[in-house]
Parts: structure tokens; C-alpha cells; sequence
């Protein structure tokens, strides 16, 4: 006999947010925003490591240049966390240099994707990294 969780006891995935711009926050959230997960937002690097060690997303989409801790400071912190090395960070960021993109990627990034974004892009990376 097959045993299955009934939907409504299933523990939804979280996917933060974190962009110190309101409107960019407003633009991913509407882009990704699905039943499968639930969508939590940050302002800011402080408040997104808080979270991240609050609530453990499965994936974290980060800004490289936020007031408080920048994205790469967090995304360090991630990945240096044993209870968090299994989180999906996507750097959403302008800096879009080869050089940047590089040090996003040593750092531990799973995907690194340029402002502005193509929101289907963006949408692809988000399943992709959930799907890992």
C-alpha cells in the first residue's frame, strides 16, 4: 500500500528574496511565485542571514551590493553553515563583469544572473536550482 502526504500537510519549500530595491523584490516575487513554495523577502544582507538561519530556505536569491552585509558575505555565511550547505543560492545582481561573475561562482553561487534579467531566465534558473 502506498502511503502519500496529504497536500495540506506537506511543508511548503521557501524561497527568499533578498534586494535592498523594493521594485526588483516586487518583480521576482511576482515572477516566481507558485503553490509549490512560499516566497519570503529581505531588504537587506543583516536581514537576509537572519532569515536564512531562521527559516532555511531551499533557495536564496541574493543581490551582490546590499547595505548591511553584501550578497557575497551572505552567500559565504551559507555555505560555511553545515545546516545550510544544501541551500540554492542564485546571485541576482548588475554587477555583471567576468571578473564578478567569477567570484560569485567560486564563492558558491549555483547560478549567476545579470540586471537587467530576462524573467523567464529567471524563472528557469529558480526550477533548475529546486530541482537539484
Amino acid at each position: 500500500m502506498i502511503s502519500r502526504t496529504p497536500p495540506e500537510l506537506e511543508v511548503l519549500r521557501t524561497v527568499l528574496i533578498a534586494d535592498d530595491e523594493s521594485s526588483i523584490r516586487l518583480l521576482v516575487h511576482a515572477t516566481i511565485e507558485s503553490d509549490d513554495y512560499r516566497v519570503v523577502e529581505a531588504a537587506d544582507g543583516a536581514q537576509a542571514w537572519a532569515l536564512t538561519q531562521e527559516l532555511k530556505p531551499s533557495l536564496v536569491l541574493l543581490d551582490v551590493q546590499m547595505p548591511g552585509r553584501s550578497g557575497l558575505e551572505v552567500l559565504r555565511s551559507i555555505k560555511a553553515d553545515a545546516n545550510l550547505k544544501a541551500t540554492r543560492v542564485i546571485l541576482l545582481t548588475s554587477k555583471a563583469q567576468e571578473r564578478d561573475i567569477e567570484i560569485g561562482l567560486i564563492a558558491g553561487a549555483d547560478f549567476y544572473l545579470t540586471k537587467p534579467f530576462s524573467p523567464l531566465d529567471l524563472l528557469t534558473r529558480v526550477e533548475e536550482a529546486l530541482e537539484l
